[in-house]
């Protein structure tokens, strides 16, 4: 198994366990559409986060194949609208919006010639959307 695999199972792990929490949480305080916007935003969340991964893999990959990067870019984009389509929530919709922002200054970033851009904004962003659909 290679290293960069043994983080997601963590990741994965650590995902599930949140994901038991908010369903019981919200099984007890809410009613189902809670339960169900709750687990869509986890689970979106951690596509996000694999996107992201797959967004790293391809900013160090940039001098073979630079259309990776910009695919990954636009599959977070993609799954940030659909979180924001599935919430009225505040803080998800903040979380989304500075995920967002981070995007596009990577986007900016490559279409102005950095072959190497720092997505460490996108990580942080990631990481604070997964733990606001969490909380």
């Amino acid at each position: 198994m290679s290293a960069s695999r043994r983080p997601r199972r963590g990741r994965v792990t650590a995902i599930a366990a949140a994901v038991a929490t908010v369903v019981l949480t919200a099984g007890l305080t809410t009613g189902c559409d809670a339960v169900d916007k709750a687990l869509d935003c986890v689970q979106t969340a951690d596509t996000i986060a694999d996107s992201v991964t797959d967004l790293q893999q391809a900013v160090e990959n940039a001098a073979n194949d630079p259309s990776q990067a910009d695919a990954s870019l636009d599959s977070i984009e993609k799954n940030l609208r659909t979180i924001g389509d599935k919430t009225d929530d505040a803080d998800v919709n903040k979380a989304v919006d500075n995920l967002t922002e981070a995007v596009d200054n990577v986007r900016t970033a490559i279409k102005d010639g950095d072959r190497t851009p720092d997505v460490s904004p996108v990580t942080d962003a990631a990481g604070e959307l997964t733990k606001v659909c969490t909380s």
